[in-house]
């Protein structure tokens, strides 16, 4: 490992590309730690403590939510763009065509529209969550003045996260969204270390020995289904071409068992925010019928069982969303049959597309199953283990493991790419 590490760093275009990379996550961090003006420190620490939901938002922010800093969405609202663009490409046939069959040119143009969108939802969340905080006591009364210039400093914030991560994707070392959440989850593990450190009770010794090696089967249970395929045979033709026979081999098709990666759990994430958000600002409504039905909901959403329950629902309906999306069987079906290809037994057009469809079905619920279940997992082991301190979680694993395989994925391609130039 350590070898590969070191013949990284000599190849200069890629350790340019790190440092680079680096030098951007820094950038993130700092302005992660620049708060707004009129912030009760105490009473947002205490707010934190006792919102399992915020926690977790803070993590899909990158950490610039807890502190509430000039990018405290982070770039949630450019995650619920891009959901909501995706949702579009269903109900509008044009745009999935535009997204999906006409070239580099139309996903340029979609990517444009999802940026264009992300402006007036930044706007849209930022109201909310600082009329959340001022309803909370955290943030102190502002003035018209100051409540525009906080909501136009969190809308830039959000824009310049978007553009630092296409800033990384395009050094095609990891996606850049995913690596800037991931940063701001590994730079919270410190203080929640230190803050273990301060508890420490040597009574639950027991105890912090099963969460680590509770964190050790979770860790390896979430490299085993992001790395696990389903291999589904495919053999070609032989085919005849002037005086040369092309085709008579055999390959296979890997299905992902988790074709979704984490994008299921951000896109639920992102639809939790929206009833709590709605109810607090409708809270501030004088109509007394208005003001109760916000309060009901709000109170659901408190009651940890069901936050749980429709959480765990969301991520299975939203991984079989992705997952349909992403994987087209009639595509691949029609690609297959175009170049000659069959799946044994099965013949090829409409009985290779219902073939594909019926295991892409089944091994998606595995799949989707095991993201639900890593998405409530920190209300679980927060319930038994009566453990505060690690607030990475589930997710949190989940998004580190994928988001480290993915590099390293990138970067082997790269190096694999450089010895063959070289040859």
């Amino acid at each position: 490992m350590w070898d590969k590490i070191i013949q990284v760093f000599k190849v200069k275009e890629l350790r340019d590309k790190i440092i680079f990379i680096l030098a951007i996550l820094l950038v993130f961090r700092i302005a992660a730690n620049v708060p707004v003006p009129g912030v009760n420190v105490e009473q947002l620490k205490n707010f934190f403590e006792n919102n399992q939901f915020f926690g977790l938002l803070n993590m899909f922010s990158g950490g610039g939510l807890r502190n509430i800093s000039i990018v405290m969405l982070g770039v949630g609202p450019y995650i619920t763009a891009s959901i909501i663009m995706q949702l579009l490409t269903m109900i509008f046939p044009r745009l999935e065509q535009l997204y999906k069959e006409e070239g580099e040119m139309g996903r340029q143009k979609f990517n444009m529209w999802t940026r264009w969108l992300t402006v007036p939802l930044a706007m849209l969340q930022t109201f909310g969550m600082i009329r959340l905080f001022q309803s909370q006591r955290i943030i102190m009364p502002l003035g018209s003045l100051e409540f525009a210039t906080i909501i136009s400093v969190s809308t830039a914030g959000t824009i310049f996260l978007m553009w630092l991560g296409e800033l990384i994707s395009e050094k095609k070392i990891g996606n850049g969204v995913s690596i800037i959440i991931f940063a701001g989850i590994v730079a919270g593990l410190p203080t929640s270390i230190s803050r273990l450190a301060v508890v420490w009770d040597p009574t639950k010794i027991f105890t912090y020995v099963g969460y680590a090696i509770f964190a050790v089967v979770i860790i390896g249970a979430v490299i085993f289904v992001t790395e696990g395929e389903r291999n589904i045979p495919v053999s070609y033709a032989k085919r005849v071409r002037g005086n040369r026979m092309y085709g008579g081999t055999s390959t296979h098709l890997p299905l992902r068992v988790n074709q979704a990666g984490v994008i299921p759990i951000i896109f639920a994430m992102s639809i939790m925010l929206f009833p709590g958000m709605i109810a607090t600002f409708l809270s501030q409504i004088s109509n007394p019928t208005i003001q109760k039905i916000a309060q009901a909901v709000n109170l659901i959403f408190k009651n940890q069982w069901f936050y749980g329950s429709l959480y765990f629902i969301l991520v299975v309906l939203f991984t079989y969303f992705y997952t349909a999306v992403t994987f087209d069987p009639k595509h691949i079906s029609e690609s297959l049959q175009k170049n000659g290809g069959f799946i044994p037994g099965i013949r090829p057009g409409q009985q290779t597309m219902d073939y594909l469809a019926k295991i892409v079905n089944r091994i998606t619920l595995t799949g989707a199953l095991f993201l639900g279940a890593i998405a409530v997992l920190p209300f679980i082991v927060r319930s038994i283990t009566k453990i505060d301190a690690l607030t990475i979680g589930g997710t949190g694993l989940l998004i580190v493991v994928s988001v480290v395989i993915e590099i390293i994925k990138q970067i082997e391609s790269q190096m694999i790419m450089r010895d063959y130039e070289g040859f």
